[in-house]
């Protein structure tokens, strides 16, 4: 798996398991939010929010508590192990979900997934953690490329496993999937993850060592610099989740179809993820994120003309979101390699930090623009362009003013 120092000898996984495990952790955090998106209509229907754009918070609600929650999970993991904290969100996660299944108003929903989130956020800070605990450099981005390249297929399948529910049963037995693919993750996860947090790297769980952690994050150029760019870049995905069952099944009239166009737009980002996770080894993270994001500004800046001039076609939408889409594979992972490397001694903090500032900001970013929806695409497209150029700057202030170098934390690990 790695031939590092920082490999643990009980760590006794092969690659392909932890691969394995770290695609089943965050695809938690995928099936919640997009086995939802079908159901957002039918979930408005029968708890009736009081506008019709606010069936989009069930997605924000959820985006909202994962972000916050790491803050917390990246303590608790730095001081008690990556497996006990893991175990006890998904204990959490189970109520939450029960809650979700059972809610009367649409407020309970909304309060309820605001706790699903915050619960899987855990999913997200551990996966992340054991990656930087086990690996580092080009290494980690090649093991969190591959993993996120499986990942990427459970977007693609997502709504419609959503949609065949539906079919079948109500909205709310989504819930009870859910559910089940929790306790069968714990279960994994109790049987097979070895604890790999070193000994010497145990944080004391108190307010001072936990306001130095958080400092020593924020001080970190290249930790701060990428946290801000994701946040940045990750409100214009957020915008697209929000925002894709209405656009896809209400402006250009797919209806329960609508699942299909988004497996296509979701099934290029995971081509996108392979093809990283084959050329970050050789080529750095830098190079490849850098390039994908200057070209998915392009072309959301040339979407936002296109459409401004008159121009609105479901297969001109899809050919062009796909790509932006695409490019997503080839900033992800690379953004947060990069962001972690200089920080393994504290990789869970650190993790936390930058889940939660590029997730509760980019989810409020994510909800501003999805706000903005009245049958037309444009304000995701013009969002998606105006996060990129701001992502850009942010870049080019953290590399004080250079892109696409080779620096030491881009070295091989």
């Amino acid at each position: 798996m790695s031939d590092t120092p920082n490999t643990r000898p009980q760590a006794s996984m092969s690659k392909w398991e932890l691969i394995a495990i770290l695609v089943l952790m965050t695809s938690l955090v995928a099936l919640s939010i997009d086995m939802m998106l079908p159901a957002l209509p039918d979930i408005a229907a029968s708890l009736q929010p009081r506008e019709d754009n606010h069936r989009q918070l069930v997605v924000t609600a959820f985006l909202i508590g994962f972000g916050a929650a790491q803050l917390i999970y990246g303590p608790l993991a730095d001081r008690y192990g990556r497996k006990p904290v893991i175990l006890g969100a998904l204990g959490l996660y189970g109520i939450a979900t029960l809650v979700c299944m059972l809610a009367g108003t649409f407020e309970t929903l909304l309060a309820a997934r605001v706790m699903q989130g915050a619960a899987a956020a855990a999913c997200r800070v551990i996966a992340t953690a054991i990656a930087r605990d086990l690996t580092s450099g080009r290494r980690m981005a090649e093991i969190m490329s591959m993993a996120m390249t499986v990942f990427m297929i459970v977007p693609v399948i997502a709504p419609g496993l959503g949609q065949l529910i539906l079919m079948v049963a109500p909205w709310r037995w989504i819930f009870v999937a859910l559910l089940i693919f929790a306790a069968a993750l714990t279960l994994w996860l109790i049987f097979r993850l070895p604890e790999t947090l070193h000994e010497e790297y145990r944080r004391p769980l108190r307010p001072d060592s936990i306001a130095r952690g958080y400092a020593e994050a924020i001080r970190n150029r290249l930790l701060l610099g990428y946290t801000l760019a994701g946040a940045a870049f990750f409100g214009g995905l957020y915008a697209f989740l929000n925002t894709a069952e209405q656009i896809f099944a209400e402006h250009y009239g797919l209806g329960e179809s609508f699942p299909l166009a988004f497996a296509a737009v979701a099934g290029t980002m995971a081509v996108a993820s392979y093809t990283n996770s084959r050329l970050v080894v050789r080529l750095g993270q830098r190079r490849l994120s850098h390039t994908a994001l200057i070209v998915f500004t392009g072309i959301s800046v040339l979407h936002t003309v296109i459409i401004l001039s008159g121009v609105d076609s479901l297969p001109l939408f899809l050919v062009m979101l796909a790509g932006t889409m695409m490019l997503l594979g080839l900033i992800a992972a690379n953004f947060s390699a990069i962001a972690m490397e200089q920080v393994g001694h504290i990789a869970g903090t650190a993790s936390a930090f930058y889940g939660f500032a590029s997730g509760v900001i980019g989810a409020l970013i994510g909800a501003f623009i999805g706000q903005l929806y009245a049958d037309s695409a444009l304000p995701l497209v013009a969002g998606q362009a105006a996060m990129g150029a701001v992502t850009i700057l942010i870049v080019l202030v953290t590399e004080r003013g250079t892109l696409f170098a080779v620096g030491e934390d881009d070295a091989e690990g």
